[in-house]
């Protein structure tokens, strides 16, 4: 069983030692990894490698950083990666990252599987690449032939495993697996697992990437919104499900999407350990 929980880098000195913490409390299972999220045009970049270095030197787990297309040249590519290199950092999550609204320029990568083959050449195999699935198709994809597609040409260029944009629905991620063996692509597809804690939030993540929220899980969401103790209840109850349905079916890695809070990642972390 290998889990990793993923971060996004904090803007305030309060945040940061609240995922520090947060750290703390998640590392006592022996996670895989932590990565950390980053942001576009700059907006969070030198955060994530503050905050990647902090957790390789100080944490008892190692770092993942995650890598985005959008506004990368190559020199900054090569400076970063550098620098992760050296810190013994031998995992990186490969993306093209959301475009920004007016941006037209992207810099010298338009799509992840461009990157993931320009780290190949720089790096070889001193990096561990993981990229991005959708089970449920990207929200910019013409159909699931077209998502399918630019998923085998991530393979192609050289990724090493991928993490799943997070489901709902069991069989959406069964499908999608039997979908790209069919493609002949066996590497290993981690399901991405979000914990429902908010009604809000949720249904503004999910309407942003893509992501469908069953209607028989909206309509109980949209009954509790206001009532914390039965949606957090509720919530916590339909992703342990989820989680041990496709531990049932032999998945073996779990990636939670932690919004830097221990709880209740590490529950159902615990509940399929």
């Amino acid at each position: 069983m290998k889990i990793s929980f993923e971060f996004f880098p904090p803007r305030t000195e309060k945040g940061k030692q609240n995922l520090k913490k947060v750290r703390q409390e998640l590392s006592v299972i022996n996670p895989e990894y932590f990565s950390v999220t980053f942001g576009a045009l700059g907006t969070t970049q030198e955060a994530t490698l503050e905050i990647v270095l902090d957790i390789q030197k100080n944490d008892s787990v190692s770092a993942t950083p995650h890598i985005s297309c959008i506004d990368s040249k190559k020199e900054i590519i090569v400076k970063l990666l550098d620098k992760y290199k050296a810190a013994n950092i031998n995992r990186i999550v490969v993306l093209r990252g959301d475009i920004p609204s007016g941006v037209h320029n992207i810099g010298d990568f338009h799509y992840a599987n461009e990157l993931v083959e320009f780290i190949k050449s720089q790096y070889n195999s001193h990096f561990y690449i993981e990229v991005a699935a959708y089970p449920e198709i990207h929200p910019e994809s013409k159909n699931k032939q077209t998502d399918l597609h630019h998923f085998a040409n991530k393979v192609r260029a050289g990724a090493d495993g991928a993490i799943t944009q997070y489901f709902y629905d069991a069989n959406a991620y069964f499908k999608f697996i039997d979908e790209v063996e069919k493609l002949n692509i066996n590497i290993s597809i981690t399901p991405g697992i979000m914990p429902i804690t908010n009604y809000a939030q949720l249904v503004k993540f999910s309407n942003m990437c893509g992501a469908k929220i069953p209607n028989w899980i909206l309509t109980k969401l949209e009954l509790y919104q206001d009532d914390h103790y039965s949606l957090n209840a509720f919530g916590l109850e339909v992703v342990t499900n989820l989680c041990q349905t496709l531990k049932e079916q032999n998945v073996n890695n779990f990636h939670f999407y932690s919004m830097n809070r221990s709880e209740p990642s590490l529950k159902l972390a615990k509940s399929i350990m």
